[in-house]
């Protein structure tokens, strides 16, 4: 069996920026354990694959617009929603198969997402809003993360990752993780932001993984939907510019409106290959 596999840097400025996904069209769903086997051996923070065979609890897709089943795998378990693989995606069908088409839609374990090709070339992506809680001081995740990294937060909160709110992007450049302190804790990923420090950023962040298996990732799409209703909230505006201090680093546009966030980008293809596995696949 041989299948495609396209891999694009997502949410990045120029290419060998931002954060590389694999995208691989199926004609169906392979077992699991063979998806989960293909997204380790990429080794990329993520994988995503779809099929044009929306599930039954699916429907149709929204306003008669191309509708896709999209999954996304680490190396080390499936993720229920990720920004960078899904803008991927969208980039790939965009180039290949809906060359005309303005909008597409996923259907993923967070419901329907929609992404939209704008007039400036970047795609924006349609997630749920996040809502971070604060955590108690002596909640033992939360110090057991602080510990790790080496870092005294002004402010503790959580929803899908646990966020350290620093003061400045000096600290947050300056974080130095302990990967085996970070690694044990029952958190999907450890978020440190604070206020930018260059024109045009609003706020910045790094990501760094617990469960779902990674170490730092380059561009977290899925947590600036958590971060940006904070910073909207806290910089009293909606529309803000986010940047993510990895070494690759990139840079992820926010807009909230009410209980949906948008994060756009730009994106660079970079491979186009083909992957073999055996017939049968077991």
């Amino acid at each position: 069996m041989r299948l495609r596999l396209i891999q694009i840097d997502a949410f990045a400025d120029r290419l060998f920026q931002g954060n590389p996904a694999a995208v691989m069209p199926l004609p169906a769903w392979l077992p699991d354990p063979v998806l989960q086997a293909i997204a380790a051996e990429n080794n990329l923070s993520e994988t995503a694959f779809h099929v044009a065979e929306l599930p039954p609890e699916a429907g149709s897709a929204p306003d008669g617009e191309p509708g896709y089943h999209l999954r996304w795998f680490t190396p080390a378990t499936e993720v229920d929603l990720c920004g960078h693989a899904t803008l991927a995606t969208a980039a790939q069908l965009f180039d290949d198969v809906h060359t005309d088409a303005r909008r597409l839609h996923f259907w993923s374990r967070s419901g329907w997402l929609p992404v939209t090709r704008r007039d400036d070339g970047q795609l924006e992506l349609d997630f749920p809003a996040g809502l971070l809680r604060p955590v108690p001081a002596d909640d033992r995740i939360a110090t057991a993360a602080v510990a790790a990294l080496g870092v005294d937060p002004e402010a503790r909160l959580v929803d899908t990752d646990l966020v350290l709110v620093l003061r400045d992007a000096a600290e947050v450049r300056a974080a130095i993780p302990d990967f085996t302190g970070l690694r044990g804790l029952p958190v999907r990923g450890i978020v440190v932001t604070a206020p930018g420090d260059t024109d045009g950023v609003d706020f910045v962040s790094r990501w760094f993984g617990a469960a779902a298996g990674l170490f730092e990732d380059p561009v977290t799409g899925s947590a600036h939907s958590q971060l940006a209703p904070y910073w909207a909230d806290r910089l009293g505006r909606t529309r803000l510019t986010a940047r993510q201090l990895s070494t690759r680093g990139g840079t992820v546009g926010c807009e909230v409106t009410g209980d949906r966030v948008r994060l756009s980008g730009a994106h660079h293809r970079y491979l186009d290959g083909v992957v073999t596995l055996p017939d049968p696949v077991d």
